[in-house]
């Protein structure tokens, strides 16, 4: 059963074309970071142009597209005015609301859909979803149980002991390690509840982790699907900080389940768009280890930003082709790389005080792109830019990014 949530399916946008008032094609998009600022480079590249909601003056999206509506998410004004710039619209987060998805569907085609974004909203209804369409997917994952009520805390704690230790998420507004709290046994457990506010949350049992990969899929109107090789994330304090992508990243068997579990992942949403989907590598004693899913993203992801540099059609691109109705070309990856995070540290020395990032060594070196999203202030833990590495052969792009890294003070190469 589809979970799209979408209006029909739209006529072909095509780039550079405009409409007999003469108004040239224009994709909309829900959304000014950094994930909107690349979509709309992808776009204006193709010739077309571009509408940003967002309520910032300075988002980093808003300050590179051709239209800028700087009003609130719930601004019926601001929806009704992107609406009549766009011919199709987008979204570049998840945590978008709901509501203004299903006021621009009335009268534009919206990809992805309320529902589905909802359903990513939502780790209650995302681990449902996930424990539906697990025979479909091929994987499951990881054994969980909800807890929204003070009752349903006291029978976890009575009766899902196998569940400890686990790890306490808040059902909405969870990313980076945010709305995360680690627990032992059930008395933690009861205090993080109480901590967190004791809002809706999901109780998932720790697993032993060998590895966590991502599979980036780009599914049409027409449910041409497409997607890419996983990638392996390295996370540090919760936050993505390198991303291996090159062939032998992981086993291969591993990685065609991956890759086929997430697509069946989109196909079972009746996704439109381009979807992450997050898996953990656990160990079960075999060598390679276990699948197990462990979140969506409705959306490109960090962990797909190597493909601007390392392939010959990004995850932008794909977002731009699926919202327009375009075909999908089939991504190919002609260059082995890794992706390091710069997070607002990179600027910030031992003192706290801002210093700027020796980018003449880091760009000297072979094979280095350099991605900052044009925020004006750094702070620890905030995405500031991206460093892509690629070069002919993986020991290469490895040595490569091992002294970025020692330059720029980047953590998780421990395994390079």
């Amino acid at each position: 059963m589809s979970a799209a949530g979408h209006v029909a399916a739209l006529s072909p946008v095509y780039p550079g074309s405009a409409d007999a008032a003469g108004q040239r094609a224009t994709l909309g998009v829900l959304g000014g970071g950094q994930l909107g600022r690349m979509f709309v480079h992808a776009a204006q590249r193709l010739g077309y142009f571009t509408a940003v909601l967002d309520p910032d003056a300075q988002s980093p999206a808003g300050l590179v597209s051709h239209h800028h509506i700087q009003t609130d998410y719930h601004d019926p004004a601001g929806l009704a005015q992107l609406a009549e710039l766009s011919q199709a619209i987008t979204t570049e987060f998840e945590n978008v609301p709901a509501q203004a998805l299903q006021a621009l569907a009335l009268t534009r085609p919206v990809a992805p859909g309320a529902a589905v974004v909802g359903i990513a909203q939502n780790r209650i209804e995302e681990k449902a979803h996930f424990a539906a369409c697990a025979d479909l997917a091929g994987v499951s994952c990881a054994p969980y149980a909800v807890i929204e009520t003070p009752a349903q805390l006291q029978a976890v704690q009575a009766e899902r002991a196998e569940l400890l230790p686990g790890i306490l998420k808040t059902a909405r507004l969870g990313y980076d390690g945010k709305g995360q709290v680690r627990v032992q046994n059930a008395a933690e457990l009861a205090a993080a509840w109480a901590e967190l506010g004791g809002v809706a949350c999901v109780l998932e049992k720790m697993l032993p982790l060998m590895a966590e990969c991502s599979v980036l899929v780009a599914r049409g109107w027409d449910g041409q699907v497409v997607s890419f090789a996983p990638q392996r994330n390295v996370h540090v304090d919760g936050i993505l900080a390198v991303t291996h992508a090159y062939e032998g990243n992981m086993p291969p068997a591993l990685a065609d389940r991956a890759r086929e579990a997430a697509v069946s992942i989109a196909q079972h949403l009746g996704y439109v768009g381009v979807l992450c989907v997050e898996f953990f590598v656990v160990d079960d004693g075999s060598a390679q280890g276990g699948l197990v899913v462990n979140e969506m993203a409705p959306r490109p992801h960090n962990s797909g930003h190597y493909t601007l540099d390392a392939c010959d059609a990004s995850q932008f691109d794909l977002q731009v082709y699926t919202l327009a109705g375009l075909p999908l070309p089939e991504p190919r990856q002609h260059s082995p790389a890794i992706m390091l995070n710069l997070l607002g540290d990179v600027w910030l020395n031992a003192g706290g005080g801002q210093r700027e990032p020796d980018w003449r060594s880091v760009l000297s070196l072979p094979g280095t792109h350099l991605h900052l999203y044009g925020k004006a202030q750094a702070r620890p833990g905030r995405k500031m830019g991206h460093l892509t590495i690629t070069g002919p052969d993986v020991a290469r792009v490895k040595a490569v990014a091992r002294r970025a890294a020692g330059l720029l003070g980047l953590p998780g190469l421990d395994d390079l």
